[in-house]
């Protein structure tokens, strides 16, 4: 092959290359496919890649052919890498021992023998040294035998291929920086959301987990995944997923926080007024029966017997009315309430007491209270209720406000869901069966277990796993819920593989 075809074909494989390097976007990958490149257009037995970091005055790697994967870090004035990175000069350097720049070192340690070294610094499109591609050692023929120096030639397709590598690392790093950016937002927002909701704080993050969690086993779950039987999530899809659950409740900012936290039937500021209209009562009813002591003392001061059925009968009314109070008090609770418990909030609610700051009578429970006291489940009213399922909506409307990259569109979608039923009786859509995605259907069992077995509610206890399992699998059997992922997320225990300590990436 004469010298103007293998220089043709350089370029042509340079060319190729530039069209892969750009499309890659995972510096991991893209830095081993650059020194690949490298170490193929310049014939060179081993290349190495430095990147600049501006910040540190370093150069970096974790791409040395022949020096395993472990990374390497040193100024950026220092040896010959460094002086090609700091003066954004090429060097073409015949014999590396005889260059005093050269660090003999990495030789001593792995058993190899450095000879010529060709280095150029990689150059973004505005002249910026982004790093150096180093190639060692030139060789050819079928032996590989060594062929001395590099050549001019090399030297001009190792800059081309340095400009597209630039170019390429350049379009990685900053989308890698998108990413972080991106990432810091979400956990910002997860941030805002339990700040707004304390007693919830964490559940974004476990939800996450549960869910990518089960996304990640569903593929190996070959007997048990029934219908999704061969399915299989993307990384794509699987950081949709986890972005949707982080999220899935961010439309609680748009509760109100005395809703979105309350604990009991009644807020804190109405149990207060209803203790204070109690006293006043029992202080009515003392006052009263001293007036009753006081006539009786005064008309026939010799009836013992009729004093101490005064005082007998006050007694019995003391008794009755804290009773009342107490069962009131019960009723307060976020308790499941039992028969009968409505018919007799009606009575305590139809007595009556002497206002004292407008002399008339008035009911011992006002309309609001006897409402609120008399939900059957829970500490909500139905209004209540209808607030807080809000947050669905709240969120979704949140969540297409975000130019959202064609990788993570179904963001939105996925969280809009996530108390959606397969039966049709979820909300706020009342979607059917048929229009509930497999990533939402992850995400709502994950979502359900955590809430079932949190231990931060104060409306309610957390039940143990299997406890929740089983609430769980009534759920399936009523069709609310996938069974053939439940079945998955219970065989394979999602939940303990989820709380174990993720590996760093």
């Amino acid at each position: 092959m004469d010298s103007a075809t293998s220089r043709l074909r350089k370029l042509q494989g340079i060319l190729e290359a530039a069209q892969a390097l750009v499309a890659e976007r995972d510096l991991d990958r893209l830095l081993p496919l650059i020194v690949q490149t490298a170490a193929r257009t310049v014939e060179a037995d081993r290349c190495s890649l430095f990147l600049v970091d501006h910040q540190k005055g370093e150069l970096w790697s974790k791409v040395a052919q022949g020096l395993g994967v472990r990374e390497i870090r040193f100024p950026m004035d220092r040896g010959i890498a460094g002086a090609v990175a700091k003066h954004n000069k090429i060097e073409n350097i015949p014999d590396a021992y005889d260059d005093a720049r050269f660090n003999r070192d990495f030789d001593k340690q792995t058993g190899y023998r450095t000879r010529a070294i060709l280095c150029v610094p990689m150059r973004s499109l505005d002249g910026e040294v982004v790093g150096v591609l180093q190639a060692l050692n030139k060789v050819g023929g079928a032996s590989g035998e060594h062929l001395g120096v590099f050549s001019a030639e090399d030297e001009e397709l190792l800059m081309a291929l340095g400009g597209q590598a630039a170019a390429a690392v350049n379009n990685a790093l900053l989308h890698q920086e998108i990413e972080r950016l991106f990432e810091g937002f979400v956990r910002a927002s997860v941030v805002a959301i339990e700040a707004r909701d304390p007693t919830t704080a964490g559940h974004s993050g476990r939800v996450a987990n549960l869910s990518v969690g089960l996304g990640e086993i569903l593929p190996r779950a070959e007997a048990s995944a029934g219908r999704w039987r061969g399915s299989i999530l993307s990384s794509q899809e699987l950081q949709e997923l986890r972005y949707a659950s982080l999220l899935h409740d961010f439309g609680k900012v748009g509760v109100r926080e005395n809703v979105l936290v309350k604990a009991n039937k009644l807020e804190p500021f109405e149990l207060d007024a209803l203790k204070a209209r109690f006293d006043a009562i029992l202080l009515q009813e003392e006052l009263g029966f001293e007036r009753r002591k006081v006539a009786h003392l005064l008309a026939n001061h010799l009836d013992r017997a009729g004093f101490d059925a005064i005082e007998e009968e006050y007694k019995r009314r003391v008794a009755e009315l804290t009773e009342s109070f107490n069962f009131v008090l019960g009723c307060n609770k976020p308790t499941i309430l039992p028969e009968g418990t409505f018919d007799r909030l009606g009575v305590i609610a139809k007595a009556q007491y002497l206002s004292a700051a407008s002399g008339e009578l008035r009911p011992f429970l006002t309309d609001n209270e006897v409402l609120k006291l008399s939900v059957r489940k829970g500490s909500l009213t139905e209004d209540e209720r209808r607030e807080i399922e809000s947050h669905v909506s709240h969120t979704f409307r949140f969540l297409t406000q975000i130019p959202w990259t064609r990788a993570l569109k179904r963001v939105p979608e996925i969280a809009y869901g996530h108390h959606e039923k397969l039966t049709g009786k979820g909300y706020p859509r009342a979607l059917s069966e048929p229009e509930i995605s497999l990533p939402t259907r992850m995400m709502t069992i994950s979502d359900i277990y955590d809430a079932l077995t949190a231990s931060d509610r104060p409306y309610k206890k957390a039940v143990p796993k299997q406890k929740a399992f089983d609430i769980l699998l009534d759920e399936a059997k009523k069709g609310d819920v996938d069974q053939d992922l439940l079945r998955v997320f219970i065989e394979a225990d999602v939940p303990t593989r989820s709380a174990q300590p993720q590996s760093a990436p």
